[in-house]
């Protein structure tokens, strides 16, 4: 059976018993990618094409209607980096909340200011709305509680959860000291937090975006926090990546995508997205 290899980072010994091309051929069966973007054009040159993977937990880089179209199934891992992106949001979160970076930063400076990052919280005395009590939002809900936070929740299927209460979105920006975001890139996500919604946020509110880039306008975020309408944001996705320059604006904490990498989810994407392709495929 022919696959047809996208990108490299799968081990060879993964793709035993597959014969790997790297251009469209008329017989491949198989399509493994990691970020990729994967079209129309691409399923038009692959009429034996059977299925897609993908190491990655969404697929908003798959043309769906076209797989559907063309009866192609598409296998993700949404389960592979669950519990590096629930820590990682923990730390973007303990950064603003201890303010670890500017107090890191005006040490390099040659400073030796405690009050350097302004006012300091603890968690324990925030209460954290999270939108998207999927499976990593159910786990930073779980570290958060575990924390002593008041922990509330928003979510298009909201599933009872002991410790947390679902509200109405508008209601979780109105009145959470910190948002963090755990959703996938939808028609109904893209641009979720804009102008509109940081102006309905406490002015010392924090923004933790560990999901998807284009589900916040990093224009609008940039724009609150040099205006003092945003307390903090910190920020592991970016509408374009990388950025053509490193956004600047203060309290505001960037990490390079980095949020669901560790040396043992990589392998662990890898090997279950080509189980998922094998099991597609009978093989």
């Amino acid at each position: 059976m022919k696959l047809l290899l996208l990108e490299e980072g799968y081990a060879p010994e993964l793709l035993a018993g597959f014969e790997v091309v790297r251009a469209p051929q008329d017989d491949v069966v198989a399509v493994l990618t990691i970020g990729k973007p994967v079209g129309a054009e691409l399923f038009a040159q692959l009429p034996a094409l059977r299925v897609v993977g993908t190491a990655t937990v969404g697929f908003d880089h798959i043309d769906i209607d076209a797989a559907e179209e063309r009866g192609v199934a598409v296998v993700s891992v949404p389960d592979y980096c669950t519990q590096e992106v629930a820590d990682h949001t923990l730390a973007l979160l303990y950064a603003l909340v201890r303010g670890v970076v500017a107090l890191d930063r005006d040490v390099l400076r040659g400073g030796w200011n405690s009050r350097a990052a302004g006012s300091l919280r603890t968690i324990a005395e925030l209460r954290i709305g999270i939108v998207g009590l999927g499976r990593i939002g159910g786990a930073v809900a779980t570290r958060l509680l575990a924390l002593g936070a008041e922990v509330w929740a928003n979510d298009v299927l909201p599933v009872a959860r002991d410790g947390v209460r679902f509200v109405e979105f508008d209601d979780l920006l109105a009145e959470c000291d910190v948002v963090t975001l755990h959703v996938p890139l939808t028609r109904e996500t893209r641009g979720l937090i804009g102008r509109a919604q940081l102006r309905s946020m406490k002015s010392d509110a924090l923004l933790v975006n560990t999901s998807r880039g284009a589900a916040v306008d990093i224009g609008a975020v940039l724009e609150a926090l040099r205006a003092g309408r945003l307390g903090g944001a910190a920020l592991d996705v970016l509408p374009q990546e990388p950025p053509p320059m490193a956004p600047l604006a203060p309290n505001l904490v960037l990490t390079p995508h980095a949020a669901y990498y560790s040396e043992a989810a990589a392998e662990r994407a890898y090997r279950l997205t080509v189980a998922r392709v094998r099991e597609i495929l009978g093989a």
